[in-house]
């Protein structure tokens, strides 16, 4: 299944039914008069996240989606039957933006959640509904309320524990193949990736999800190479794993390139906790290594730590590096839930 982060769409909610001028005439029964019935409403369209999809791709081949329109009523005081809704399966994670494609209408993190983004018009009055002692014989009735149509944008961000940051052939993809089942495209030129993947991950009986996406290059931030439209999908992420290839000439301007794009992307990117992991240690000397992690610990002010997820050397000690950073993320906000129920909570 082709991967698709990103789509417009086209919807139009459902008119309301015209109300019904019509009156009762038949011989021999009494209490004839008005008996026009109310139109249908329209259909409305909703957005709709559901767990069992993690791509955008259906929205490439069907872009409009129209719902309904209410019947109009008809005498005897049958009122028009309503229109059928519309409703958009999305994956959890989506965000709905207006047409600028930067204000954000809904963002559906949660399974089961769902949104009305076109309301379906109210259907019209018949002129039974207008009867009163003071007018008796109304010759009038509503129309319907117009359909809403509108152009919206799917921006799917996906929901993962860890990202995987790093500059192209930093070995991400290699580190995702060998800790996880996920299968991504390796080889030794950049770029291989060229859309996100998502795998799943154990250590010491903890799971959690790790997203790899496309590596970053110097001006990513401002739409340069391919990392600027995937950025996105490290925003939901508790911790970021940072991975430098240890083969590099100049490990500390590779590291400074991934955090200047992360500072000038911004949404606290830069500021995201964050494991630091000189990758491909198989490929260097004790003294190369030795030197190279001091240089990286000395340019981010904090632990660095060893790997080569080719041989599999210490990948056991960041997964578990990972796991620590993902339950304290858990624990923080499960902490918060907690409070803000005691203080919404009722008391006698």
């Amino acid at each position: 299944m082709k991967f698709l982060d990103l789509a417009r769409v086209y919807l139009k909610s459902g008119a309301g039914g015209n109300g019904c001028v019509s009156f009762r005439r038949e011989a021999h029964q009494e209490f004839g008069g008005p008996d026009g019935g109310n139109g249908g409403n329209g259909g409305g369209v909703y957005a709709e996240a559901v767990d069992n999809l993690n791509t955008l791709i259906d929205f490439r081949y069907q872009q409009h989606f129209f719902a309904q329109n209410g019947r109009p009523g008809m005498g005897k005081q049958r009122s028009g039957k309503d229109g059928e809704d519309i409703v958009l399966k999305v994956p959890v994670g989506t965000e709905i933006l207006e047409d600028d494609q930067e204000t954000v209408i809904a963002d559906l993190t949660e399974e089961g959640q769902r949104v009305l983004l076109a309301q379906g018009g109210n259907g019209g009055f018949g002129n039974l509904h207008f009867k009163s002692s003071t007018n008796q014989a109304p010759r009038r009735a509503n129309p319907g309320q117009p359909l809403v149509e509108l152009e919206v944008w799917l921006r799917l961000k996906l929901i993962a524990d860890v990202g995987l940051l790093g500059l192209p052939n930093a070995g991400k993809s290699t580190f995702l193949a060998a800790t996880s089942n996920a299968r991504p495209k390796i080889a030794d030129y950049p770029f291989t990736t060229l859309h996100p993947n998502l795998g799943v991950v154990g250590i010491d009986a903890k799971e959690f999800v790790i997203a790899d996406i496309p590596g970053l290059i110097a001006g990513a931030s401002e739409g340069v190479g391919l990392g600027h439209r995937f950025l996105g999908h490290v925003e939901r992420c508790a911790v970021l794993l940072h991975l430098i290839d240890g083969t590099s000439e100049d490990v500390v301007t590779d590291y400074q390139t991934i955090i200047t794009e992360l500072e000038k992307y911004g949404d606290d990117l830069a500021d995201r906790p964050r494991v630091t992991v000189l990758n491909k240690i198989d490929a260097l000397d004790e003294v190369e290594q030795a030197q190279k992690i001091n240089d990286l610990e000395q340019a981010s002010g904090g632990t660095v730590l060893a790997m080569s997820a080719v041989a599999r050397t210490g990948t056991d000690n960041v997964l578990r590096a990972l796991a620590t950073q993902v339950e304290t993320r858990n624990a923080r906000e499960k902490a918060e839930e907690n409070a803000d129920e005691g203080t919404t909570g009722w008391r006698p």
